[in-house]
């Protein structure tokens, strides 16, 4: 293949798979927050409590899509390393997770059960992402 270097191949999939692993891990922060602030209302914070949990979902929703963003970019990136055809993330359930955070929110149990499941997608996909990022950094 013409043109092709692999030590720049891979260090541009290092680059993406470590700005995936940032965007992943802030956007696991606010939810953390915004898991927080759903515990307190669910035992009755009231209408501040409420906008308070609502603002760091919103917060945390815009992290999910930077980074569904960022986790696209690594998986093109790994793509062009071709020394290992079973380096590939799967973040099916992540990527789709932003289509339906808001969709159907009636209680606030109900709330906080889509913001625990968020995070454990988050982490499903952290988890991946530095599996991935080990094994690219052992060549």
């Amino acid at each position: 293949m013409e043109g092709y270097n692999l030590q720049k191949e891979m260090s541009e999939a290092i680059q993406a798979g470590e700005n995936a692993l940032c965007s992943l891990r802030t956007a696991r922060e606010e939810l953390q927050k915004a898991g927080n602030w759903g515990i307190v209302d669910l035992f009755g914070g009231g209408f501040i409590t409420n906008l308070i949990k609502h603002s760091k979902m919103d917060n945390a929703s815009h992290l999910m899509e930077n980074a569904k963003y960022d986790l696209k970019k690594f998986q093109k990136e790994l793509r062009d390393v071709t020394i290992n055809t079973d380096l590939s993330i799967d973040c099916g359930g992540f990527l789709t997770f932003a289509d339906f955070f808001w969709d159907g929110v009636v209680a606030d149990w109900l709330v906080q059960s889509k913001i625990n499941d968020a995070k454990r997608q988050v982490d499903d996909a952290i988890a991946q992402v530095e599996q991935i990022l080990r094994r690219l950094k052992q060549y």
